[in-house]
């Protein structure tokens, strides 16, 4: 999803329903050009015909190409204070929690004055049938709160086949994606470029 979208370290992201905070944890090691795996283990470690220090030196070269002098505004919301204490557990574990900001909110407080952002987010999706009206309207909020920010990119994942009409806005591009088994569709929305810095 973060690679499908425009989101660059010079822009602020938004996470709604942010959860135990994946998409924010992800962006993040991303802007900091940390290698995917660089802290887990594999299996192939321990093959015998294959010397441990070219694991060492290969996570060595990986770390070093980190680039931790960078200033990026990423930040997470949802409603639930559980999972934003479990999201700022993750970040921390993650070794991203310097770089990421939590909040916990619904979404229809979500506010900001900032401009050309990216906001990122994989909302409820009414899987159960007594939820589908629930997240209809949410949708339709969703558009409503949305609207002000008319020079972000906005990037929304779900599987409801309606979201477009409740929204109130055409995507700019539809791509299906899987959540999971879930068949779902990334609509994405296009703001403006951001205006180029002068030297």
């Amino acid at each position: 999803m973060i690679n499908l979208s425009y989101w660059n370290p010079e822009r602020i992201l938004l996470v709604p329903f942010c959860g135990s905070g994946t998409i924010p944890i992800e962006v993040a090691l991303i802007g900091l050009n940390a290698a995917p795996g660089l802290h887990r283990e594999f299996a192939a470690e321990s093959w015998p015909h294959l010397p441990q220090r070219f694991w060492s030196e290969a996570r060595q070269e990986a770390a070093d190409l980190i680039c931790r002098d960078i200033n990026l505004n990423i930040r997470g919301t949802d409603i639930d204070p559980k999972v934003m204490s479990i999201a700022r557990y993750h970040a921390k574990l993650a070794g991203v929690n310097d770089y990421v900001s939590f909040q916990q909110m619904p979404v229809t407080d979500l506010r900001t004055k900032r401009k050309y952002g990216c906001l990122i987010c994989n909302p409820p999706y009414g899987e159960r049938l007594e939820d589908v009206k629930e997240v209809e309207q949410l949708y339709r909020q969703m558009g409503l709160i949305f609207k002000p920010l008319d020079t972000w990119s906005l990037y929304v994942l779900t599987s409801h086949r309606g979201f477009e009409k409740l929204f109130g806005r055409r995507a700019d591009r539809r791509r299906k994606l899987y959540n999971g088994r879930i068949e779902c569709q990334y609509y994405q929305f296009y703001g403006p470029r951001p205006p180029r810095r002068r030297p």
